[in-house]
């Protein structure tokens, strides 16, 4: 009998470690998972909440509305609006592209992007750029155009030289 309490007590003892190191194993994998997360959480400075999620592009008596990506110079670009519309005078561009002088410049947060067609992306911090080719450069993306097929963009930006008028009103 005394045998048999001996290997039940031997038997609670191996449980007891293996859950202490189960539990503090737990606590470490829950330290690297937080650890994770802290990584690949924006930076605070970085998170911006849009008052407004779309703005309007006029080209030729056409109205593009564009999906607005969330940043810091989204947010410049929406004060500016609210001041006026924009209006700038884009050429093309290696054959992808139509891009215009703001007249100002905008915080930049520039990443290597393969632009595709109906991307309004800001380049050199004072110019946009709205693409209706594809090209991979250094920009910083302001969004999208909605339903933006390339045909289209190729039909309404036409040849040469066009006015762009940006707003936040359609």
């Amino acid at each position: 009998m005394k045998k048999d309490n001996l290997i039940i007590l031997s038997i609670i003892i191996l449980l007891i470690i293996l859950l202490i190191i189960i539990i503090g194993g737990v606590d470490d994998k829950e330290e690297l998972l937080e650890e994770e997360n802290n990584n690949n959480t924006p930076n605070m400075e970085e998170i911006v909440d849009l008052e407004y999620n779309e703005i309007y592009i006029t080209v030729n008596n056409n109205i593009l509305i564009v999906v607005l990506d969330e940043n810091k110079t989204t947010q410049a670009l929406i004060n500016e609006l609210k001041k006026r519309d924009i209006t700038i005078t884009a050429k093309e561009y290696g054959g992808f592209e139509k891009v215009g002088d703001l007249g100002f410049t905008l915080p930049t947060n520039d990443k290597e992007i393969n632009g595709r067609p109906g991307d309004l992306l800001l380049y050199q911090g004072n110019k946009l750029s709205l693409f209706y080719g594809n090209n991979k450069y250094s920009y910083t993306k302001i969004g999208t155009v909605l339903d933006a097929e390339k045909d289209d963009l190729v039909r309404i930006l036409g040849t040469g030289v066009v006015t762009i008028t940006l707003s936040l009103e359609g």
